[in-house]
Order: structure tokens, then sequence, then C-alpha cells
């Protein structure tokens, strides 16, 4: 399973790419980049969701992804830093987190009836 989840992860990455090639991208070769990111990011949760539960996937990869998107604004491109955002996006990424885990204590507990 841990592959499943990894494509999870990967494709909030690219997820967090493209949402900033949608701001961000002003020529042929940074909208080129934005729709691959696009493709491969769906691709890769379309592919973990075969496996997983497709809700828990979606949660966490859209919580990593905006997660991902607004640690990424204000490192890259001088994003107000606030204490609210950083607090907020704990308590998302703890959320997805504890999908993640209760996720799989489920599937193992269905497996041992």
């Amino acid at each position: 399973m841990n592959v499943q989840w990894t494509k999870v992860v990967v494709g909030a990455f690219f997820e967090v790419i493209w949402v900033m090639g949608l701001k961000h991208a002003d020529n042929f070769l940074t909208w080129s980049g934005t729709v691959i990111a696009i493709v491969l990011s769906f691709y890769l949760l379309i592919m973990a969701g075969r496996k997983l539960p497709v809700g828990t996937v979606y949660a966490v990869f859209v919580g990593l992804g905006t997660a991902g998107t607004v640690i990424a604004e204000i490192i890259f491109f001088n994003e107000p830093f606030k204490l609210s955002k950083l607090i907020l996006i704990a308590v998302l990424l703890i959320g997805v987190i504890g999908l993640k885990i209760f996720s799989n204590e489920v599937k193992t507990k269905g497996a041992q009836n």
C-alpha cells in the first residue's frame, strides 16, 4: 500500500506545481509545464484511487496540495507570512494524517474478520 500513498504524495506535489503555474505561467514553456503537471497529478490520483478508498485519497491529495501551495507561495513568491495561516495548515495536515491512519486501520480490521 505504501506505493499507492507515494503516488498520492507525488501527485499532490505536481498539484502544487500546476496551481502555481496557473497563476504565474506567462509563456509557452511555462504553460506547457503547467499542463504536464496537471496530467501527471490527476494520473497519479486516479491510479492511487484504484487501490485505496477514493474519498480518503482525494482528501489527502487536496490537503497536501493546499498546504504545499500556501507554503510554496510564501517561500518562492514572497506571499505574506502569517502565523495564523501556518497554524491552519498544521491543523489541515493533522487531519490529512489522521485520515490516512484511520483509513489503514479500517482496512486492516476488515481484512482480519
